[in-house]
This record gives C-alpha cells, sequence and structure tokens, in this order.
C-alpha cells in the first residue's frame, strides 16, 4: 500500500509502498476515503524538516534538552548514533481521515465490515491507503454526513475540547486569535453555542470566512478593528474568553490576549504560538491560562488509546472518542458547516506535490483533503435521484389533476404565509390591485408583521394561526413566503389541504424533503403546484427565445451571476439551518438554462473557488448541450448581476441583466430588444398572471410539476457534486 512519510533530517517527502498493517484485537483495519491535512500542524512539520540542525535544534528546544540529558547519561558517540538514526529515519503524516471499516479485531463489536468510520491519532490515523485504528480513536459516521466532511472529526475534536476547556457561556464575548483550520472552527463552535465571537487575524480572506461563518467581527489583530469590535460588544469590559488558535514566534497573540480580555477572563491555548506571558498584564487580571491538550481526556494515555481502557461516563463526561462523536453529530445537523473550509481536493497519488505546493505558497488552503483511489471511481458517478412524479387522480387533457374553476365574477382568493421582504416587494405590488383576485388572510408567525401586511396590501384578515387557513374552504390559493427551512413542509400541508399551492423557490432542500412533497401530492391527489421560478416569464427573454428560434443542434450557454455580499446578520447565511446559498436562489438559474434549452438536465458537475463561495456549475442536457452557471460573490457591486449568452446553430442569444437582449443570427442586421426599457422586468407579474389563471379557469399549471420536481434535484445534485468532488448523475425515478 501507499503511504505519506517524511525523512526529518533530509526534509524529504515520499509516497512509499509499504506493507499493510495487521488487524489486531482491540481495533478495526480501516481503507482510507479521505484524509485531511492539517495545514498549521502538518505544514510546520514539514517546514522543520528542511531546516539546517542549528535550524532545527532552535524550533525543538525540548528535544535539545533531551540530547543534553543523553550525553550526561551515555556520552557523546552514543547520543550522537542514536538522533541521527532516528532523524535519518521515515515518519509519517497525518492524523485526520475518514474510511471504510475492511477487518475487525477481536474484541469490536460496535463496527462491521463496510461502516463508515472517522478515525484519529498521528500514529494510527495516517495519509494511507490503510490503518489500523484502536477503538478509542475511531467514531462510526453518522447516516447522511459524506466522507468529505467526516474527515474532519480530528481537527474538529481539536477545537471542540479548546472550546470546553473555555467553558463559554450564553451569552459571552469570545476573542479567537488565529483563522486558520482549528480557529475557523472554534469560532463556529462558539456561535452555535450562543456566543458572540471576535476573530484576529493578518489574513483578510480568512477573515472574511470567518465572518460568514458566524463571527460578530473580524480584522488584523495590530488594527485597531479587533479592539473596538470587543469595546463595542462588550461595553468596555473585555471579553470573557481568548483562544490562542494561531502559530509561530511573535509574542502578539498572548500581549493581545491580556489587553483584551477582561478581569478574570480565560485564556485558552489551543495553537503552538510563544507564551511569554507579560507578568504584570496577567496578574494584575488575574487571568486564568489554560491549555487544552489535544482531542480531549484519554489523549496520550496508552491505556485509553491502546488498550480501550474507557473513563466512566459519570467521571469524564467528554473524552477523545466521545468528542470525536459529538463533532460528528455536530456536522451531520448542519451546526457545523466545513464545506467551506474546503480550499482545494487532491488525489493521493499527489500528495507530494501537494506538500510542496503548499509549503513554497503556490497552495494558499485553510483545509485540503486527500481522496484515496479506491473512492475515486466511487465518487464519479454519484447520483441524485429525480423522484417519479405519480397523481392518482383524474388527468384533464394538459396532464395536470383536475381542478374546478371559479364561477364566474366570484374572485379568486389568495393566502399568504410570510410577509418578508420578498413577497412585500415582488409579489404582493402585482397581486394587490389585479382584478379578480382577493387577498384573503396573511399568516405570520408574529403578530405586528401580520397586521402590517394587511394594512399595507389590503387583507381581510391577519391571523398567526395557519391551521385555520388550511382549513378554510373559501381559500382558493396558498402562498408560501416564508424561510427556505420551512418551504417543503408547507407546502405538503397546503397540498393535502387541497390547495393550489404557489411556494417561493426552493421547494425542497434535502432529497427527503422533495419526496416528502411528492408523497402528499400521491396521497391527496392534488399537484396544483407552482414553484417561483420568475425569469422564464420575463417578457423580454421570452421575445429573444422566440427570435432565436428553434434549435438543431446541441447548445452551449453561459449564465454569470454576480449575486455579491450578503449583509451581516443575513438569515441567508445560517447554511446550518436554510441551506447554502446557491440552494436557496440557484434554483431560479437552473430553471431559466432548462427552460431555454427545452429539456431537463441529466448531470451536474460543481467545483467551487479556493476560499470563498464562488461556485462553477456544469449541467449536461440529453442532447449534448451544457450550460454553465458561474455564481460567484466577490464581483463588484456595480457590475450586473445577470448576464447570460445561448449559442446555437450559428447563432447567439445575448442578455444583459433583464434590461437588454439581442439575438444574432448572421444576418446583417440582428434583433435588440429595447434598450430604454421602463424597468428591469424580471417576470414576476407575467408570473402571477399565469397562477391566477390557473386557479380561476382550472387549467394546467404554468409550469409543469416534472420540470418543477427536475430542477429542484438538480439545485441538489448540485450541493452532492461539491461535497463529492465528481459529476453527479440525475438518475430518473422508474
Amino acid at each position: 500500500m501507499k503511504q505519506v512519510v517524511q525523512n526529518y533530517k533530509t526534509g524529504e517527502l515520499a509516497l512509499l509502498d509499504v506493507p499493510v498493517p495487521g488487524c489486531k484485537p482491540g481495533g478495526v483495519l480501516v481503507r482510507s476515503a479521505y484524509s485531511l491535512i492539517s495545514t498549521g500542524t502538518e505544514l510546520m512539520k514539514v517546514s522543520e524538516a528542511g531546516m539546517s540542525m542549528m535550524g532545527k535544534a532552535r524550533s525543538r528546544p525540548d528535544q535539545v534538552a533531551k540530547v543534553v540529558q543523553s550525553v550526561a547519561a551515555n556520552g557523546v558517540p552514543a547520543t550522537y548514533r542514536k538522533v541521527m538514526g532516528k532523524l535519518d529515519s521515515y515518519t509519517p503524516l497525518g492524523y485526520s481521515l475518514c474510511g471504510v471499516v475492511e477487518q475487525v479485531g477481536a474484541g469490536i463489536d460496535d463496527v462491521a465490515v463496510g461502516d463508515l468510520v472517522a478515525c484519529a491519532g498521528n500514529e494510527h490515523a495516517l495519509h494511507a491507503e490503510l490503518n489500523w485504528v484502536p477503538k478509542n480513536l475511531y467514531a462510526p459516521v453518522p447516516d447522511g454526513l459524506t466522507p468529505r466532511h467526516a474527515a474532519f472529526g480530528t481537527v474538529g475534536s481539536i477545537a471542540l475540547q479548546g472550546v470546553r476547556q473555555g467553558e463559554s457561556r450564553l451569552g459571552e464575548v469570545a476573542l479567537v486569535i488565529g483563522l486558520g483550520l482549528i480557529g475557523q472552527l472554534v469560532v463556529q463552535l462558539l456561535a452555535a453555542s450562543g456566543v458572540r465571537v471576535v476573530g484576529a487575524d493578518p489574513d483578510p480572506v480568512r477573515c472574511e470566512l470567518a465572518a460568514r461563518l458566524g463571527a460578530a467581527a473580524c480584522g488584523d489583530p495590530s488594527s485597531a478593528a479587533v479592539e473596538s469590535a470587543v469595546a463595542e460588544l462588550t461595553g468596555g469590559h473585555g471579553v470573557d474568553q481568548v483562544y490562542l488558535a494561531a502559530g509561530g514566534g511573535s509574542n502578539q497573540p498572548v500581549e493581545l490576549a491580556a489587553r483584551l480580555s477582561r478581569d478574570r477572563g480565560r485564556v485558552v491555548d489551543i495553537g503552538k504560538c510563544r507564551l511569554d506571558l507579560p507578568w504584570n498584564a496577567y496578574y494584575e487580571k488575574e487571568l486564568d491560562v489554560r491549555f487544552s491538550r489535544s482531542y480531549g481526556p484519554g489523549r496520550y494515555d496508552p491505556e485509553y488509546e491502546l488498550q480501550g481502557r474507557d473513563y466512566p461516563i459519570g467521571y469524564v463526561r467528554w473524552t477523545e472518542r466521545r468528542n470525536l462523536a459529538c463533532f460528528l453529530d455536530l456536522v451531520a445537523r448542519g451546526g457545523v458547516d466545513v464545506e467551506p473550509l474546503v480550499s482545494h481536493v487532491a488525489d493521493f497519488e499527489d500528495a507530494v506535490e501537494t506538500y510542496r505546493s503548499l509549503e513554497d505558497g503556490g497552495l494558499k488552503a485553510v483545509a485540503v483533503l486527500f481522496r484515496y483511489p479506491g473512492h475515486t471511481a466511487e465518487a464519479q458517478a454519484p447520483a441524485v435521484s429525480v423522484p417519479a412524479v405519480s397523481v392518482p387522480a383524474v388527468k384533464r387533457p394538459g396532464g395536470t389533476a383536475a381542478a374546478p374553476g371559479r364561477p364566474a365574477g366570484t374572485p379568486v382568493r389568495l393566502a399568504f404565509v410570510g410577509a418578508g421582504n420578498y413577497a412585500t416587494s415582488m409579489l404582493l405590488p402585482h397581486l394587490a390591485q389585479r382584478d379578480g383576485v382577493e387577498l384573503a388572510t396573511v399568516v405570520t408567525t408574529t403578530a405586528l408583521s401580520a397586521a402590517n401586511a394587511q394594512r399595507k396590501f389590503g387583507f381581510a384578515e391577519a391571523t398567526t394561526d395557519l391551521d385555520a387557513v388550511l382549513g378554510d374552504k373559501s381559500i382558493d390559493a396558498v402562498f408560501v413566503v416564508t424561510r427556505h427551512s420551512s418551504h417543503a413542509e408547507l407546502t405538503r400541508q397546503a397540498l393535502l389541504a387541497g390547495k393550489t399551492v404557489f411556494v417561493e423557490k426552493p421547494l425542497a432542500l434535502t432529497e427527503d424533503e422533495l419526496a416528502g412533497v411528492l408523497a402528499a401530492v400521491e396521497e391527496s391527489g392534488n399537484d396544483r403546484l407552482q414553484v417561483g421560478f420568475n425569469r422564464r416569464f420575463a417578457p423580454l427573454l421570452r421575445e429573444a427565445k422566440k427570435r432565436f428560434g428553434a434549435r438543431t443542434g446541441p447548445a452551449s450557454l453561459r449564465y454569470l451571476v454576480n449575486a455579491g455580499r450578503l449583509a451581516h446578520g443575513s438569515w441567508y447565511l445560517q447554511q446550518g439551518t436554510e441551506g447554502s446559498r446557491f440552494a436557496g436562489e440557484g434554483g431560479h438559474f437552473i430553471d431559466t438554462a432548462s427552460w431555454l434549452l427545452d429539456a431537463d438536465p441529466v448531470s451536474a458537475y460543481t467545483v467551487a473557488a479556493s476560499g470563498n463561495e464562488d461556485l462553477q456549475v456544469v449541467l449536461r442536457y440529453p442532447d449534448g448541450s451544457t450550460a454553465t452557471i458561474s455564481y460567484v460573490t466577490t464581483g463588484a457591486p456595480g457590475f450586473p448581476k445577470e448576464t447570460l449568452d445561448l449559442v446555437a446553430d450559428g447563432k447567439v442569444l445575448r442578455l444583459d441583466d433583464f434590461v437588454r437582449a439581442a439575438v444574432y443570427d448572421g444576418r446583417p442586421r440582428r434583433w435588440v430588444g429595447s434598450r430604454l426599457p421602463k424597468a428591469r422586468d424580471k417576470g414576476q407579474n407575467a408570473e402571477l398572471a399565469a397562477f391566477v389563471r390557473a386557479v380561476r379557469t382550472g387549467g394546467p399549471m404554468p409550469v409543469p410539476l416534472e420540470s418543477l420536481v427536475a430542477t429542484t434535484a438538480a439545485t441538489l445534485a448540485v450541493q452532492t457534486s461539491l461535497a463529492g468532488g465528481a459529476p453527479v448523475t440525475l438518475a430518473r425515478a422508474r
């Protein structure tokens, strides 16, 4: 098998052929799927190996002291041979991975062959194709958590143990100094615990990442921004805890910790930074300095780690294995998001080149993963199911379930569930003055927001009682315009209540949620559903598509979405509960591409730019057409949000942010849309008109349910591909 090794004397890195480890009692043999490079700890070791002998001695004074003791006891020649022999040997790298159990040793009954486990330890979770891992250094991976994310288990445990040492409490303020891999995880864990976090790091990219992941403020530790943020959040008292997650030889982190801590605050050292404590500063505030020992209790205890002797939970609540399991559970439930930390995924065979690129600065990364050969093929063909649409009801000629129309002269009665910014700015203004429409009831979770919507748009009633609305037989249609995490469940309830439903995108955030909506369609026979994919209704784009005409050959479509940055505090940033930004918005662009290409995608492949949320999504269609969606958050605010080009059969369709459009077909004169439109029209008004017409007449819904399902499944496939680093097939259910 292959393993990454290093010669500490020469600095040589190699991918070495070594024997497969035996499966001893008390542990399991694990075939690696993904292993994580700790860009702090491991690169420090790699860097030290490249130093001169004097440099090595200066960087490891603890080892020099041992050498001096050995000289006194054994003499210079014997000590020299011992030291040189140890230096001139291969040593392993790595300590955090996820893999599949290949063999189970005697005494192990909590996992079986084929189970997915996360593994820890710098002697057992190595960058190697196979590792023997003792019982207390692995934990089963929860259902639904990908191997790519489970590989963060060990570094997550280190961060978690540090937070436990800080004894953080709800409402406190913490300062995290150093926003590398461990620091970013500490920020998320603290934020998830209800602690307001200030981050400090000289790298603006890392500061921006920490802010996206939950930090209240971030800045360069040498600037006034960090001190100002601490003063504002604490009323000038100073932070309750400081977490030292920085490395290097500077004493600045320790000094900054003393300056910004409150009286009797807690300072926790997680990283390996210089600790020359300024005595007066620490004494005057009586600061409590604590060390966080790696993954938690049990670390470095051979009886715990190697012999599998657990500590009773009544005496030691959080051992290193329990910390590992806890962190995996947090990631699986969305409490911690590790995906934004993944800067690069390298094939294991490129391990040496990857280390060199990290060392020389060619690859700037927070976290780098190795993907192992046995799982590359598996990762190349994951699939997201596109559920079959089954409606056991009387069918209309158009293919949708029969629905009664409104008697002539009676208005269509609408209820809104949710009345946030989008509903009040993009939907209700178009409906409030529409003939034949009655805004019957608005439902919100807070009484005041319902009252405001009632006053502004003339709803007959305002309430917080959803059940009353769903049970009101006079309500014809329900609009679901709430936060993303509630869309699928509210849609399911409304369909079962027999209502026609308009739900803003996304329809669902998971395959299970999508299946639940379709189960409601099948159970009720009610497929009267529309998702707010409005761009296909935009007049300018519809005219451009008409001018472009029918295709005879495959097309190439490019869609640039300059999404921009979100304001701090936006609920769109709550990825653990509300999904990623693309999960929330991406359906718009997939639906537009599919409508222009007159087909549903059959595969999706996603890659992300290092260190940010910029995505490149490539969709493939049955006739060989492709659509590339560049979803970027780092563009200039003044640049248009959406630009689109469709190329096929010697023709080009160009759309500039729904302000102007053009079609080039090779003739002397091209068609150009109006250059002075009255306003940017993205199709909401036409979409609502089509929806109301379908409700009034009982005719087919504006977009077939099959198309809505396919677009939702493709949006889910984007995230699946990003997580797995490979194309995802959109498999049709039979």
